[in-house]
């Protein structure tokens, strides 16, 4: 196995212990080590991408997990930030746009074509990370300095910016591709 796909695996690997962390109060500094591990956790997607392409040891296993890595952690911490820090409705829209693009992947693979994700799914993506550190950083600081930040407000705002970006990159991604859809028109 190569180097690439041993850091998307190892972000898989890291998705439980964000979730540990996120959900266990009684874990001391709890926010920080989730924001750590969420950090080390894309840190390894970045890195996982531009090996690959670097030394060209990009792989079919490498394209279907790599993705669905991506999509493990950002839900996974979605969901653990619920009710609080992330509306459910919020992680619903995310999520089943991930469905669908996915599933136009899988039919676009089927006839052997590639399908490139758009400045608009990048956009999502940066949203989504962003929305999580801030969220976890905001936490942490609450929970090391006890100081009050207005983190439910900011983390709502993020959150419904993240959802609207999902769902114009999840409409731009069907309208590119309809013919996938629709092989008849």
């Amino acid at each position: 196995m190569n180097l690439p796909n041993r850091l998307t695996l190892l972000r898989m690997v890291l998705v439980p212990f964000l979730v540990l962390f996120l959900l266990c109060d009684a874990i001391p500094l709890s926010y920080l080590w989730a924001l750590l591990v969420f950090v080390a956790a894309s840190l390894t997607d970045f890195f996982d991408g531009k090996i690959a392409r670097d030394r060209d040891l990009v792989t079919n296993f490498g394209k279907f997990l790599d993705p669905m890595a991506d999509k493990v952690l950002v839900l996974s911490a979605m969901i653990c930030l619920i009710p609080d820090f992330c509306s459910p409705v919020v992680v619903i829209i995310v999520a089943a746009r991930e469905f669908m693009v996915s599933s136009l992947r899988l039919v676009a693979a089927a006839q052997g074509i590639v399908l490139a994700a758009g400045w608009s799914g990048k956009a999502k993506t940066a949203s989504q990370m962003v929305s999580i550190v801030a969220v976890l950083l905001m936490c942490s600081i609450t929970q090391i300095t006890g100081m009050e930040l207005p983190t439910m407000l900011v983390s709502q705002i993020l959150m419904w910016i993240t959802a609207a970006l999902a769902v114009y990159s999840g409409l731009e991604y069907l309208v590119k591709n309809w013919k996938l859809v629709n092989p008849k028109q």
